[in-house]
């Protein structure tokens, strides 16, 4: 952002933006969400924003007119004087800046710190300092959410994996020992361990692209009752009994354009912690809805049981990364996975309490466009 205008110098006021509109936009440093400080060509302050007084702890009077290396008196972390180290005034006429990294403010607090030199010409005396600050605070929190992602993925892949190493090197060393069932059991075991770290690797992926906002959608027409209606089906295949699922597939469902795989996604996810996380009748309610953006017409899914519910208290939590229920198992990805997938096709979800007193998740998907038109 540009900053170097003589009335900000001069009075610390509003500046403007470029604009086509005549009466330009005028923005006050106070309204910046970044610490914002500025020196003039003698070093001495003239600009310290709101934000730079929140950050800084230090108030505006007292550093508005002080040198610069008094008012942010900042050290690297190998507790050197960052401006005498860099020295903006006196140094290299070349030098536009100086590129964000980590500096101590006095009692050790952290602060992330960038500059911008403003000469009058490439390599011209320095005119005006300009510093933004922020806080570590968001950057620590991503910096713990990834560590713990790390952590937590890779204990989850100690076990598979070391069943995998376990049974393979066995059969390997002793084949001749083991019958033919002993053979496949091991093998099958194997294989469920394999699947399921593929499974975790798929979730690591799925993160990845939700929280870099590059999660795609491939459109596709998806028939939402024959989905439901499928996975409801491998349930029972798998030994679940068939009066513990009721379908309520509603008329006039809209044609819906969605990603189906990952459609599948979100309805394994949450048929699965319905029937194990929760008891009773899983209830799977589907019913064409007006999705709450511009009323554009869309599907809603409810699934719903009777078991004892998620306390109010947790609710607000329920769909990010580790939350897990009473019962622990499992990663505590999936919720956040299936937010990601249904808010990647402008959909919504949420969570309550059901009819029955159980957990109930409703999902809205709109009806969408085919991926080459969207």
């Amino acid at each position: 952002m540009a900053v170097g205008t003589s009335r900000l110098a001069e009075t610390h006021g509003t500046f403007p933006c470029a604009s086509t509109d005549p009466e330009a936009l005028m923005i006050d440093p106070d309204d910046l969400p970044d610490g914002l400080v500025v020196a003039d060509e003698n070093g001495r302050v003239i600009c310290f924003n709101a934000a730079a007084v929140r950050i800084t702890a230090t108030a505006r009077a007292d550093a508005v007119g002080l040198p610069l290396e008094r008012a942010l008196p900042l050290e690297d972390l190998k507790g050197r004087r960052w401006w005498t180290l860099t020295d903006p005034y006196g140094g290299l006429a070349t030098r536009v800046g100086q590129p964000e990294r980590n500096l101590l403010l006095p009692g050790g607090r952290e602060v992330l710190v960038s500059a911008r030199y403003v000469r009058e010409h490439p390599t011209g005396p320095l005119r005006r300092l300009v510093v933004s600050l922020r806080g570590t605070e968001a950057r620590r929190r991503t910096e713990r959410s990834h560590a713990e992602l790390i952590a937590t993925v890779a204990h989850e892949l100690r076990s598979p994996l070391t069943s995998v190493k376990g049974f393979t090197a066995t059969l390997l060393a002793k084949w001749e020992r083991f019958t033919d069932d002993q053979k496949r059991l091991m093998l099958e075991t194997v294989d469920a361990d394999a699947n399921r770290v593929t499974r975790l690797i798929a979730e690591l992926l799925d993160i990845s692209r939700i929280d870099s906002g590059r999660l795609e959608v491939r459109r596709q027409p998806v028939d939402i009752a024959a989905a439901v209606t499928r996975h409801v089906q491998a349930h029972i295949a798998s030994g679940r009994s068939p009066d513990r699922f009721v379908v309520r597939i509603h008329p006039g469902l809209p044609a819906l354009w969605a990603d189906p795989d990952k459609v599948d996604q979100v309805l394994g996810n949450l048929l699965e912690n319905a029937v194990r996380h929760g008891e009773g009748t899983v209830t799977i309610d589907v019913a064409p809805t007006a999705a709450p953006r511009d009323d554009e017409e869309g599907t809603a899914v409810t699934v719903s049981d009777q078991g004892p519910g998620i306390p109010e208290e947790s609710m607000a939590r329920v769909f990010t990364r580790f939350w897990r229920g009473s019962k622990r198992g499992g990663t505590g990805l999936g919720l956040y996975i299936v937010k990601g997938i249904v808010e990647a096709h402008s959909g919504t979800i949420t969570v309550g309490r059901g009819p029955a007193g159980g957990a109930e998740f409703r999902f809205t998907l709109p009806v969408g466009l085919p991926a080459h038109l969207s």
